[in-house]
């Protein structure tokens, strides 16, 4: 399997910015990329940050004004099954920012009960589902896992964190990952719950916009607040333009009857 990804921003920075992207293939890939920063033209460059479970941040400060970042890569084979440790046990059963497990304990104990496992993660993503509405735009920034059930509508980053909050409310340790999709439609930046169950980590994602073993691992974390393409300190930053595509040599079939890590 051969996947191709790139990113391509445009910004506009309204004074000096401390600037952290989560744009490239997290580690434990076999990966070929490049990297292309500019700032009115001028090159610059950024340093990377080790993030957890294999997240590669790139830092830089940033002038006044436009900046272009252009992101490529070339990912051969899959990577091997994400490692298990008793800390991501422990941590992705707690309620986060945007996952309110604690809230939607209830709700997540009667719709369903005496389910486990695979029943339990089919059954959650259906749920969610069927009663969300893919609506570009129709959430904000702020948005949790409880606005979410509310508005019954939603992108990705919403569905998933729906998913994890109930998954949490169960027991079931489940944190959220950024990756690139290829097959998805419309194309972006896509966000999945990655549960742990029967003894490692798999893809739950209730949009099914794009085949789970076509996924290609960015960044993993509680929630959003830890897997932003962008994040940015010191000045107002504006996007100005994105364009995302991710592509592999042979769209593989989502075979929903099966557990899918994410490679």
């Amino acid at each position: 399997m051969k996947r191709s990804v790139t990113a391509h921003l445009e910004l506009y920075l309204h004074g000096e910015a401390d600037l952290i992207f989560s744009i490239a293939v997290a580690e434990g890939s076999d990966c070929q990329e490049t990297l292309e920063i500019t700032s009115g033209g001028t090159p610059l460059q950024a340093h990377v940050v080790a993030g957890r479970h294999g997240t590669r941040l790139h830092r830089l400060t940033g002038r006044p004004g436009p900046m272009v970042i252009d992101y490529s890569a070339d990912v051969l084979g899959q990577a091997a099954p994400a490692p298990v440790e008793e800390l991501d046990i422990i941590e992705y059963r707690r309620p986060s920012r945007y996952c309110e497990s604690d809230t939607l304990f209830a709700t997540a104990r009667s719709e369903f009960a005496g389910l486990q496992g695979k029943d339990l993660l089919d059954a959650v993503s259906s749920w969610v589902g069927d009663r969300l509405t893919y609506v570009p735009g129709a959430s904000q920034p702020t948005d949790g896992a409880v606005a979410t059930m509310l508005a019954r509508r939603g992108v990705c980053r919403d569905y998933a964190h729906l998913v994890v909050a109930l998954l949490r409310a169960l027991d079931v340790p489940t944190r959220l990952a950024s990756v690139y999709a290829p097959g998805l439609f419309p194309m972006d930046f896509h966000a999945v719950a990655e549960a742990y169950v029967e003894g490692s980590w798999h893809v739950v994602d209730a949009t099914a916009l794009a085949p789970r073993s076509s996924l290609v691992r960015i960044a993993t974390g509680q929630d959003a607040s830890e897997t932003a393409f962008l994040s940015q300190h010191g000045a107002a930053v504006d996007l100005r333009w994105m364009a995302i595509s991710a592509v592999v040599d042979e769209l593989p079939r989502d075979d929903l009857s099966q557990l899918v890590p994410l490679r």
